[in-house]
């Protein structure tokens, strides 16, 4: 699934694919944004964590990942 969080005070957006479930990064949202201090941590597919203080999130974007097509179709 893919991963878009908004960073306040920053133009661009972080975005990765994650293997993880849509309501597991929920809960880990959820769980960052409960603490002043917060902090949000996730993975992504190739294994690389992504870390962002829970106090500078913008938003959590979170959708099934677009299915890529490799070639040319007709019709």
């Amino acid at each position: 699934m893919e991963v878009k969080i908004g960073v306040q005070n920053t133009p661009r957006e972080i975005a990765f694919e994650s293997a993880q479930s849509p309501t597991e990064v929920e809960k880990a949202v959820s769980e960052a944004l409960q603490s002043p201090s917060g902090v949000l941590k996730l993975v992504d597919e190739k294994g690389r964590r992504i870390i962002v203080a829970a106090s500078v999130i913008a938003y959590v974007e979170i959708a099934e990942a677009e299915i890529r097509r490799v070639g040319f179709g007709a019709g």
